[in-house]
């Protein structure tokens, strides 16, 4: 061993192991206006139970927004969530006046003035997102589905929920992408690259549906074919929670599941419906509803929180 060399730094680094369902964070703003021009600033904080979403309106118009993974705990998950849109724009929590929580940690958002739930935030912002025509909204969320219908002014009319596995979720994805050891966001490009459509995955439950995966790899399924078999498995079952409450035009998809068109165009194909286009992140819909309630919750009281 030669003099001076330090023999810790000879040892060989274990290979990290790379995170195939790790989906893109994004933050945003509009680069074209200056918040400090606004009359009342308001924000959506939306902790939901894979990901978080923190949403600036400035006088009722979408400004900008931070979209991350939630973290530990609710609380941390908010600050962190914010502060990723506040730092890119020199903002300061004073500067906001009023927040709105919602999502599954909506009540543990600690400098949020209300909560609001998910059900009515999606509905708000959906309309925002993919305007009046709305009538039927699906949220693919990370844990659970839900089905809604709301009026033209984005106000909840009905809806019906499926929280019992997280097969037919954003999280049943990630699973089946680590799985095949394929990018998230290459799924469901992918999932259009098989000889034939082959037959859903029969599970309902994701551990089962894992399962299934790896016993259709090794009867010979491509990994394309079984990824279009989980993208087809999940747009039936979600298409049958949306049967329950009826399908009405005006349908829109919010959520991160919106992203995979292998799951999206299924799901059109099932009910004979296209989606409404938006140019916006459909994950953001429920803190930019958030964000819209409480910018009418500061008219209404004459723009003091």
């Amino acid at each position: 061993m030669n003099a001076g060399v330090d023999e810790s730094k000879l040892a060989t680094a274990a290979p990290e192991k790379k995170e195939f369902w790790r989906w893109q964070e994004n933050t945003w703003y509009d680069e074209s206006k200056n918040w400090k021009d606004a009359k009342i600033i308001t924000c959506g904080i939306d902790v939901g139970s894979v990901s978080s979403q923190a949403v600036l309106v400035c006088d009722g118009e979408l400004y900008g927004y931070n979209s991350m993974r939630t973290g530990n705990n609710s609380p941390d998950s908010a600050k962190n969530a914010l502060a990723g849109i506040m730092d890119k724009i020199g903002m300061k929590l004073e500067d906001i006046n009023y927040v709105v929580g919602t999502g599954y940690g909506r009540v543990n958002v600690p400098f949020a003035h209300k909560a609001i739930t998910e059900i009515a935030c999606h509905a708000r912002g959906a309309n925002y997102m993919g305007g009046n025509k709305v009538r039927t909204i699906l949220d693919m969320g990370g844990q659970d589905c839900k089905a809604i219908h709301c009026d033209d002014k984005g106000k909840v009319t009905n809806f019906l929920m499926n929280d019992k596995c997280a097969a037919g979720t954003g999280r049943g994805m990630e699973v089946i992408s680590d799985l095949m050891q394929i990018p998230i966001a290459e799924l469901g490009p992918r999932s259009f690259d098989v000889d034939e459509e082959p037959e859903a995955v029969s599970s309902i439950c994701v551990v089962f549906a894992k399962s299934e995966a790896l016993a259709l790899l090794k009867a010979g399924y491509t990994k394309n074919k079984v990824i279009a078999a989980y993208c087809q498995a999940m747009a039936e079952r979600v298409v049958s929670l949306l049967e329950r409450i009826g399908v009405e035009e005006g349908f829109f998809i919010t959520g991160g599941i919106a992203k995979n068109p292998g799951v999206v165009k299924r799901i059109e194909r099932l009910l004979g419906i296209k989606q409404l286009e938006t140019k916006i992140d459909s994950q953001i819909a429920g803190a930019l509803g958030a964000a819209l309630f409480g910018y009418t919750l500061m008219q209404k009281q004459g723009g003091k929180a």
